[in-house]
């Protein structure tokens, strides 16, 4: 009996490690390319913030001006964050994942993932995914 309990336990230990796998270091390079993304907006420098999209991204956007467009309309909480944080950096389906949490002028709370790719210029933002926030209950 005592062997199938330490073996249970055994396996439990050898899951928790496996599921932490997902789960990587944080990788400043990725880090640094968000941040330098989120201060060119901050300045309203969409040219530079255009730089750190990937070529995918720069070819469906066509040009800066573009770009700065959709993230204005689509995403003011980067456009203009109050704050922002680094969470979790992922690994899912062998893509790298960055998880961000911002929070707008107004206090609200958003969570983003940013889709990161490796290109010769250093790490690229390939996407972004508004996440949804857990509701808070009180």
């Amino acid at each position: 009996m005592r062997r199938f309990v330490f073996g249970i336990m055994l396996w439990i230990g050898w899951s928790g490690l496996l599921i932490a796998a997902d789960v990587l270091p944080a990788e400043p390079a990725i880090e640094g390319t968000i941040q330098d993304q989120i201060e060119a907006f901050q300045a309203d420098d969409f040219a530079e913030a255009f730089t750190f999209a990937s070529p995918n991204i720069q070819m469906l956007f066509r040009d800066a001006d573009n770009f700065g467009s959709m993230v204005k309309n689509g995403y003011p909480m980067v456009w203009r964050p109050d704050e922002f944080r680094f969470l979790e950096l992922r690994e899912v389906a062998g893509n790298l994942w960055q998880k961000v949490l911002v929070r707008d002028a107004a206090g609200t709370v958003h969570i983003l993932d940013y889709q990161m790719i490796q290109t010769t210029e250093g790490w690229r933002i390939n996407g972004v995914q508004l996440l949804r926030t857990p509701d808070v209950g009180a």
